[in-house]
């Protein structure tokens, strides 16, 4: 029961970490590498959250609110007029995560900051204790990922993202502001991943590179799972099943690795990944 839940928690975070990254794939077709930097960014909102005495809670929507606005920005005056060239904007958005981590370092210095749990303790779950944080973290998956879903099919945001992602030209002349749509998405997928750096809080320590480790696995699900929101979905849960198995049974270290290991074999076999379209 523990690997068991061990797994479904672990495949929870990964999708937490990676559904920003899968939103600006999906619509912008760019690889956002300044993810890592706004998950640190949501990290550090809960540093400041703490250090001014609120409830450590709080920390989810400042992240949200501040991830979102500073991603905005960065997608007006640094990543459209380059979506025309997108090797620039990678490398833009490369640029600019580096930028931000140092900017970081200069705010909080190099040290390792470190955070109380949100939620501590352990639930009895079929006869075993286990973390209730961990419990939580599965649940904001399962909610972050219905909202995701709603917003894409039920609203005409969506609709309009959707519309993009088959044909950017149609659906302008559909009359489509598709300027806005990428405007808004974007600032989602940053808003996200600024949430998912205050939710890794409890279980990592939090420092100006922290971002990085975890940008790679998101990286390489969202290239298996080829802009799917339920194939990312999918990707997680075997990924994420393999990264505890092999943790457990053979080494932390290879467990580590192990993502990144298995999604290069399922490019190279399939290189729609897990997609079906």
């Amino acid at each position: 029961m523990l690997l068991i839940l061990d797994i479904l928690t672990t495949a929870a975070i990964l999708f937490v970490v990676a559904i920003g990254l899968l939103a600006v794939f999906g619509v912008l077709k760019i690889i956002n590498f300044a993810h890592g930097a706004w998950l640190t960014i949501g990290a550090y909102c809960a540093v400041v959250t703490i250090k001014l005495g609120l409830n450590p809670w709080a920390a989810l929507p400042l992240a949200f609110a501040v991830g979102a606005s500073l991603g905005g920005l960065a997608e007006l005056f640094i990543i459209r007029p380059l979506y025309r060239r997108p090797l620039d904007a990678i490398l833009a958005t490369w640029g600019l995560g580096i930028i931000i981590g140092q900017l970081i370092t200069l705010g909080f210095g190099r040290d390792v900051q470190l955070t109380p749990n949100l939620l501590s303790g352990t639930v009895a779950v079929m006869g075993v204790e286990y973390s209730a944080y961990r419990l939580v973290a599965l649940a904001a998956a399962l909610v972050i990922g219905a909202a995701f879903a709603l917003t894409i099919e039920r609203t005409r945001l969506g609709l309009s993202a959707r519309a993009v992602i088959m044909n950017e030209t149609l659906a302008r002349g559909l009359g489509i502001d598709t300027a806005r749509v990428r405007l808004v998405i974007f600032m989602i997928g940053a808003g996200l991943a600024a949430l998912a750096g205050v939710l890794l809080t409890p279980l990592t320590s939090v420092d100006p590179n922290m971002g990085v480790g975890w940008l790679i696995g998101a990286f390489m699900l969202v290239m298996v799972a080829d802009a799917s929101f339920l194939a990312l979905a999918a990707a997680c849960l075997v990924f994420g099943t393999a990264q505890v198995l092999v943790s457990t049974f053979v080494s932390p270290i290879l467990g580590s690795i192990a993502i990144a290991v298995l999604a290069a074999l399922v490019l190279r076999i399939s290189p729609k990944g897990f997609s079906l379209a």
